[in-house]
Order: structure tokens, then sequence, then C-alpha cells
């Protein structure tokens, strides 16, 4: 036999079982899509409205913060509507201060401003809005992103649909426990460190929201909030709800975390570990130093998750406790690592694909194949009569017998040689 042949045929051999082992097991080396293997389709909606009325708070602090910094202590601030709101407490001769503040800090590409008698009113620009909206989605797209890839989810698909639409498509395939991954999506995981105003040494809290009203006549003082807190057994089933009066002014939030990290309590029990960027050391070491003996609450997406007694002075790394179940620590820490979302999510579109309708779809593939192959086949002993199977006898030779001959050419083409080879025994 020739040896050329022997060495060709080894080779195509050798990179034929080469493509084989490296294709097997498939089920891990290929990783099948949603119509194949199942999984979740959700539509998602950025209420972008939230992040606005977010820009327009924040927006509207600095300009307190900057005017009573700038000597006038009876400035004040408060929200119009979304994308509105005005300063009052300002008289016309420190108007300078004010108009300082708003120039450095708010520029007239965002925001216009006119005086309206004894009140400064601020609008934000329709640029402005568009912008805030637009990077609102982008932000929740991005942060969905890490979230899932965090989760472990294979070859993801999310995408925005429309350049500036506030829909983001989200198919996640081979998903085995789609409401968890709902949840870590949906979760804002905002991340709030506040004191405790009753009780003051925080604990437990009370039973009722009217304990609280009743403790200060009936009415909330400004700068107080009521939030509540599910109180849980050692297996973190919940059994009740307590209640804290806590301040309105956070001591950080969880813009301020360096990194967060699974670990364990004193009791064994899980929790999550975080370390605070360098300013947040700072303002959290110095409201823990003046509050020894006072509770603080440390509030997750507008409930409370525990309100410790501050022991000492705590400045760039702490825990957080709640009766944490071991999943629930983990998608914390997931959550807390990707960041807050921008803004709220709603779902417009829910669909779970079961993963026999992509087992059907592979059986039928494979028959289409295995028919298509012998359809071709019988086509083709049929159509040239066995031509193609015909094999030497053994000891036979095969002789190749060249011909040439001159092609009649088209009209106006040049004359060309036709060169072809017959087989013969």
């Amino acid at each position: 036999m020739n040896k050329g042949l022997l060495i060709k045929g080894a080779v195509i051999l050798g990179l034929a079982a080469l493509a084989v082992y490296a294709a097997y097991p498939p089920k891990e080396k290929l990783n099948l899509g949603l119509d194949l293997q199942g999984g979740i389709h959700l539509v998602l909606k950025v209420e972008t409205q939230d992040a606005v009325r977010a820009e327009t708070d924040k927006d509207m602090e600095i300009m307190r913060r900057e005017i009573a910094d700038g000597g006038v202590s009876t400035v004040a601030t408060s929200r119009i509507s979304d994308t509105s709101f005005d300063v009052t407490g300002v008289p016309v001769e420190q108007d300078a201060v004010l108009n300082k503040a708003a120039n450095d800090y708010l520029t007239s590409q965002r925001w216009d401003w006119r005086r309206d008698g004894s009140r400064t009113v601020f609008t934000m620009t329709s640029l402005n809005e568009r912008n805030v909206r637009n990077l609102a989605v982008e932000q929740a797209k991005l942060t969905i992103d890490n979230r899932v890839n965090q989760y472990g989810v294979a070859e993801p698909s999310i995408a925005r649909q429309g350049v500036e639409g506030d829909r983001i498509v989200v198919q996640l395939p081979g998903v085995d426990d789609p409401e968890r991954v709902k949840r870590l999506i949906k979760s804002t995981a905002f991340l709030e460190f506040r004191l405790t105003e009753y009780p003051p040494a925080g604990g437990s809290g009370v039973a009722s929201r009217e304990e609280i009203l009743s403790r200060y006549g009936g009415k909330l003082p400004p700068d107080v909030e009521i939030f509540s807190q599910d109180k849980r057994d050692d297996q973190g089933r919940v059994l009740g709800t307590s209640y804290f009066a806590v301040q309105s002014r956070r001591v950080i939030t969880g813009r301020d975390l360096k990194s967060a990290n699974m670990s364990t309590g004193q009791f064994n029990q899980p929790v999550v570990a975080f370390h605070l960027t360098a300013d947040g050391a700072r303002m959290f070491g110095d409201a823990t130093g003046a509050n020894v003996g006072r509770g603080l609450a440390i509030i997750l997406d507008n409930r409370i998750v525990s309100a410790p007694v501050i022991n000492s002075r705590i400045t760039d790394s702490g825990i957080i406790e709640g009766n944490f179940t071991q999943q629930e620590v983990q998608d914390l820490v997931t959550t807390l690592r990707s960041g807050a979302l921008p803004a709220g999510i709603t779902y417009l579109e829910d669909r779970t694909v079961g993963p026999s309708l992509g087992q059907d779809s592979i059986e039928a593939s494979t028959k289409a194949g295995l028919y298509s192959l012998i359809g071709v086949v019988l086509t083709m002993l049929i159509v040239y009569r066995f031509a193609g199977v015909i094999l030497p006898e053994p000891g036979s030779t095969i002789e190749l017998t060249t011909w040439q001959d001159k092609v009649s050419p088209l009209p106006g083409a040049e004359e060309k040689d036709h060169v072809g080879v017959s087989f013969g025994g």
C-alpha cells in the first residue's frame, strides 16, 4: 500500500480523535443556548424616574451644603417635583454665595435657575434629564451583568432594547433556581448605616409604629424616620416585625464600601464582612467614636437587617449580621460587590423555558440529519448507478490516462486546451 496514503490516513484519524476528545463530554464542553437547555427569559423595565428623582435630591443637598459652608446658616431646600427644587433662606445681599455654588457645582448645562421672590427655583434641563435616564439604564445593565456573572451562569445574554429605550432583555440558559436569580437581579442592594433614636441602644426594636409615635407626641421630628425589621429565629424563619426610629442622616452608604465577603460570626453564624474606602472609614470612625453605647441601624433596601450597639470606635471594617442563611449571605455579598441598581426594576415579561423542549429540538435535529444523510446516499446510488462504490479487486492496478483536446470556445473567447483524466484497471 502507498506509504503516503497511510501517513495521510493516520493524520486524518488523529485529527478526528483530537476533535472528539476536545468535545467530550459534550454537556461540559458545549454551552447550549436557552432554546436547547432551557432557562429563563426576562424583559425588565428600568424605572428611570427614580434615577431622575435621586439626581435632584443629590444636587439639592449639594446646594444646601455649599451655601451653608459659604456662611448662610438660614438656608433651606425642598424638592418641588422630580426635576425641580427650591432654595430659601438666602438674603438678597448674599445671592453671590448662592450663584457661586450654582455655577461651580450645578452648571447651566444641567440646571436652569431663577429668583422668585424669597426663593430660588432650580429646574433640570431636558438634556440633563435625558442623560440621567440613559445613564441609569446603562448602569442597570452593567450591574445586572455583574450579578449574573458572579452567580455563574454560562453564556448569559443581557441586552438593551433600542438605543435610548428603558428595557433590558435577559436570557439565562441552564438556570436551576429561577426565583433566586430573579431576586438577585431585582434587589437594589441599597445599604445604609444610621444611628438609632428609639430605642437608643438598638437591640430588638419595639412592637409597633404607634409606640414610637407616642414617644414623640404623635408626630415625628423632621430628622427622624421609622424603619421595620423582621424578627427571626435561629433558623432564619420570620417570626414577626419590630420597629425603630432612626436618624434621617446617613452615616455611610453602600457607595463607601470597598469590598464585601462571606464570613462567620462569633457563634459560627454566616455574616457579611466589609471593608470601607478611605473617606468612608474616616466618616464611620468619627460617627461611631462619638456615639459609643448607641445603636447603629444597618438598613438594606429600606429594611433594617440588624441594629447592634456601638461598643467602640469602628473605622475601616465591620460585619453585617441578621440571622441570615448561608444562601442569603452569599446573595447579599454578590449584590454588594456588583453595586446598587441606580433605579427600580419592573418585570414586564417573565418566561421559564423547560429543558424538555430543548431535548425535543436536539432529537428532532438528530433525526433530520440522519434522514438527510440516508436520502443523499440513496440519491447518489440511484442517479450515478453505483459508480461511486466500485472498488478495484485485490492485486489489481490503477492506470492513469490523460488526454488533451481542443475545446471550441464561445464566440470572442480564446481557444484553450482541455485536460482530462481517466481511470482503468
